[in-house]
């Protein structure tokens, strides 16, 4: 007679329990210390102030818990490291490296040896902005740690966008383990929603509605513009050259009017202001024929306001506190200048008051767009805010005319998880110096 060995059955529930279980403490336990950026970035992501036990006799943790309770209550991506200068925190890359391995957007104030930089996404504060805030804390307060970031946070919560991170961490094992369980239940379906998505969406809807504003004012006064043509194209004097140009204006403008209804992001605006531009040329073209003049040259458009119509030559110009730079004009823009007087200057509103259009922020940058051509635009912006994007390895929007995707992301919110997505020019080096100005670089060395 043949014997038949049979496992218990009971068992096979108590051993996917306890294989579950080992599971659960294997996915849960905290991999060791790595030291260096490595422990400085796991601790970053839970209380957003890390201070290397080698320096805890310069900066006590009392004080990094309660410079971290202060940060945390005003709910900003603002992140500090407290660092002694060696191998451990390589001067040239430790920016950098903490900022790819935190993975956070944010503002990084570091702490190194002596020194004190701060090194910013630019979702978050501008490139200059980090720089100036962390210049006058470490200026006000000569090798005083505690002073000096207690100086900068004060400055950097006032100004940083976006939100704070909720400290904890992120375990493995809340996702892992409940799929395991409900697969072994018969299945089911476990659904993720991702934050970050929705809020690029509402921030995407907010900036087209930001630019509706100034868009249709564009399109308004180029209406009013055809409305105040005296020109009839069934007049004898008129020519087919000259009914040609009028056409063309006129089916411009519908199609300005058409594509901002149809509208649904703000890379969608580059189109509108295109067709404005194209437009504004023909009214140009026609004009000349009128007169008897030579057509006009192909040009961007005034750069001080594109509504002034397109630009007869180029001028240099320095805004308030600027570089100068060379800059299409209309011809009413080059008269002033020439007066000694200011350009008219277009503004749009933001959250501090009516400001110019090139100190609006990235969500300006497809408009701009349309107007100017990427290409040409990171040189007439430089020093601005929508030039400090532009200027970057990859631009805020996709367009046509040379707007690159990639690399910045305006939608992109400061506490928002980006990993090692940023741009690595804004994360420069310690290598000696000052915080003396100048320079092209947003972030330059000590």
């Amino acid at each position: 007679m043949r014997t038949v060995f049979r496992r218990p059955t009971a068992a096979r529930p108590a051993a996917l329990l306890a294989a579950l279980l080992g599971l659960l403490l294997l996915l849960a336990s905290p991999a060791s210390a790595a030291g260096g950026v490595d422990e400085a970035s796991k601790a970053l992501k839970k209380s957003q102030v890390y201070v290397d036990p080698a320096m805890t006799s310069r900066f006590s943790q009392a004080q990094a818990d309660a410079l971290a309770k202060r940060i945390e209550d005003a709910d900003k991506p603002v992140f500090i490291a407290v660092l002694p200068s060696g191998p451990q925190y390589p001067p040239k890359t430790v920016a950098a490296d903490l900022r790819a391995k935190t993975g956070i957007t944010g503002l990084y104030g570091i702490w190194l040896g002596d020194q004190f930089k701060a090194f910013a996404d630019r979702q978050v504060v501008s490139p200059n902005a980090a720089t100036n805030m962390a210049g006058s804390a470490f200026r006000s307060h000569p090798g005083d740690i505690g002073a000096t970031l207690d100086d900068f946070v004060g400055q950097a919560t006032k100004i940083a966008k976006g939100k704070g991170v909720s400290g904890g961490g992120f375990s493995a094992a809340l996702i892992i383990v409940p799929v395991v369980i409900l697969a072994l239940a018969g299945g089911g379906v476990f659904l993720l929603f991702r934050r970050a998505k929705k809020r690029r969406e509402e921030k995407a809807r907010a900036e087209l509605t930001q630019l509706r504003t100034v868009v249709d004012e564009d399109i308004t006064a180029f209406g009013e513009e055809l409305d105040r043509l005296d020109f009839q194209p069934g007049a004898a004097s008129a020519d087919d050259a000259q009914r040609a140009d009028y056409s063309k204006a006129l089916e411009s403008y519908e199609q300005a009017k058409q594509a901002m209804d149809a509208a649904k992001q703000p890379t969608d605006v580059t189109a509108v202001t295109e067709a404005l531009a194209e437009g504004r040329y023909a009214l140009a073209a026609l004009d000349a024929r009128r007169n008897g003049r030579a057509l006009p040259e192909r040009r961007p458009a005034c750069f001080f306001d594109p509504r002034h119509g397109i630009s007869v030559r180029d001028t240099q110009w320095a805004p308030a506190g600027g570089a100068p730079r060379t800059v299409p004009a209309c011809q009413a823009d080059l008269d002033r200048l020439a007066l000694g007087a200011d350009p008219e200057i277009r503004t749009v509103q933001t959250e501090h008051g009516r400001e110019p259009y090139w100190n609006a922020g990235p969500a300006y940058s497809p408009w701009a767009g349309g107007y100017f051509g990427g290409g040409m635009l990171p040189a007439l912006l430089v020093g601005t805010a929508l030039g400090s994007v532009l200027s970057g390895p990859s631009m805020a929007y996709a367009a046509p005319a040379g707007f690159q995707g990639g690399g910045y992301d305006p939608s992109v919110e400061g506490g928002d998880e980006t990993g090692a997505d940023f741009i690595t020019s804004d994360f420069g080096a310690f290598d000696g110096g000052d915080f003396g100005g100048g320079g092209d670089s947003d972030f330059g060395s000590f």
